[in-house]
């Protein structure tokens, strides 16, 4: 009864301090509003996150309020969405402190994360459309809010373009669904009955539009450069994109995942992410600037995620798009202390002997075969099972074998060893919450993730080639190309900030 009275009373709780953050948002743009009232705001935004940690905790299965959803993996995105909205309105009241726009930075964070959080548990597929329409406007709006520079003017309209261009698709594939099914509601379109009024090149058809709307927000090729453009936007909010916005994509996959299972779709998805990891990698591993860097990681770790939906693990795609948003974001945050943490690095790599590389190999095998033995068998888990031994590897080698000296190895083993606990801690714990919740497609065959796992290979063995051979001509293409993919257009990038000659001219002349 007490259960009861909790999934019945929380999600009308949770709504209410939504709408109360909102509001308070709106406070801050009214002028006489005082600036400490921001701290005020601080804490009306951690209310609702509260809320949906307690109903996740609780884990009291699906609940229906209007055309809301609550289960638990709404309640999941909803509170991951919330608390890095939070996290970063928190940084925002030093880092932003005297920018003409201070107060139009916070309403317009709790604007998109809110409507980003709103877009997760829409049940209604025109409620969906709008709430995710509002969320890129947000994020449009926040890389635009500097509007008197014209890089950022510049770079908002390449935001809005693309963003227009993948919600039309979503649009198109949202009525197109509807009319077809007569169903306005999400959970009614996708059910068996509702699916066998679509002929097979609808399915395919609707299914290419949600693989055009889903890539153009996520970064990957051909549409990376909106997401390397980004980054003249203020660093935090760089770090607010990771809130359910350029991760998005696997959720949207996700909650159509009993249509989206069509094998050409499947293929389109899988090659332009494979594309997309090989393109973010290189971005990353040639780049100088660090936020250019951290967006190339992004580019590459997003490609992955689609691919994990491609191969039909939308529980891994899921569990991917969380953990990296919350990990990604805090690189963000950090970025200003990037030089700091290389220059006081507390120890130096150690020549490595051919015991310890085989070691390191030897852990790796062994940890993959391990998972992969324990596994249900699904073809994606041979993939995880390379992925994690290929990791456990590196790590290995950079934690333990490179360690300076007896104590520093026996640190880096504890720390490994600590990592993976709370990594399949945390893995279990998220299975646990989403194993109902989410549902898995059917499973290529394992030809197909042996296929992913030779171009895995491929590309890790071209890599080391490239990098063995720095004064080849292959070389010197290849990383040319790269600086070149990642680097900034002209017209979103400026050789000095002429808006800021112009605020002064206007402020002495003022006076």
């Amino acid at each position: 009864m007490l259960n009861q009275l909790d999934s019945d009373f929380l999600p009308f709780v949770f709504l209410l301090f939504l709408a109360v953050s909102v509001l308070s948002s709106l406070l801050l743009l009214y002028p006489k509003t005082p600036l400490h009232f921001i701290r005020i705001h601080q804490g009306f935004i951690v209310l609702p996150p509260l809320v949906a940690l307690i109903a996740l905790l609780l884990n009291d299965g699906k609940t229906m309020v209007g055309p809301w959803h609550f289960d638990s993996l709404s309640w999941l995105l909803a509170l991951f969405v919330l608390t890095i909205g939070c996290i970063v309105q928190r940084y925002c009241v030093h880092y932003l402190l005297g920018d003409a726009a201070y107060r139009e930075y916070f309403a317009l964070l709790t604007f998109t994360t809110t409507a980003a959080a709103a877009t997760w548990i829409s049940n209604d597929l025109r409620l969906l459309l709008a709430c995710w329409g509002a969320a890129l406007l947000g994020l449009t709006l926040l890389i635009r809010l500097r509007k008197e520079w014209n890089v950022a003017r510049n770079s908002a309209k390449i935001c809005g373009f693309l963003f227009s261009l993948s919600w039309g698709a979503l649009l198109v594939a949202i009525f197109w669904i509807a009319q077809s099914t007569n169903q306005w509601q999400l959970s009614a379109a996708l059910t068996l009955d509702s699916l066998a009024k679509l002929d097979a090149w609808e399915k395919t058809c609707i299914n290419l539009l949600l693989i055009l709307a889903v890539v153009i927000p996520a970064g990957q090729w051909p549409f990376q450069r909106w997401l390397l453009d980004s980054v003249v936007a203020p660093t935090p909010i760089s770090a607010v994109m990771h809130a359910g916005i350029v991760n998005a994509g696997g959720i949207i996959l996700t909650l159509f995942a009993p249509l989206f299972n069509g094998s050409l779709a499947q293929i389109v998805l899988f090659i332009f992410s494979s594309i997309s990891v090989v393109i973010g990698t290189g971005i990353m591993l040639v780049q100088v600037d660090y936020k250019r860097q951290l967006v190339g990681s992004t580019i590459a770790q997003m490609g992955f995620m689609l691919i994990q939906c491609a191969l039909g693990a939308y529980l891994a795609a899921i569990m991917h798009a969380v953990l990296h948003g919350l990990f990604k974001a805090t690189l963000f945050l950090q970025s200003g202390s990037a030089i700091q943490r290389h220059e006081y690095a507390f120890y130096t790599k150690q020549p490595l002997s051919f015991l310890s590389k085989l070691t390191g190999i030897g852990v790796g095998v062994l940890a993959g075969m391990g998972f992969w033995l324990a596994s249900p068998g699904d073809a994606y888990q041979l993939v995880s099972a390379f992925i994690l031994g290929w990791s456990l590897s590196i790590a290995w080698v950079q934690l333990v074998a490179s360690g300076l000296g007896k104590v520093g190895r026996i640190a880096g083993f504890a720390v490994l060893v600590g990592g993976a606990i709370i990594y399949f801690f945390i893995h279990h714990l998220l299975y646990v919450a989403l194993n109902e919740s989410v549902q898995e497609s059917m499973q290529p065959p394992v030809m197909a993730a042996i296929v992913l796992i030779v171009i895995l290979l491929g590309a890790i063995m071209i890599g080391i080639s490239l990098t063995r051979n720095r004064f080849s001509k292959f070389h010197a293409i290849i990383y040319l190309w790269l600086v070149r993919l990642g680097e900034p257009q002209n017209d979103v990038i400026e050789s000095h900030p002429n808006y800021l000659t112009q605020l002064l001219f206007q402020g002495g002349k003022s006076r």
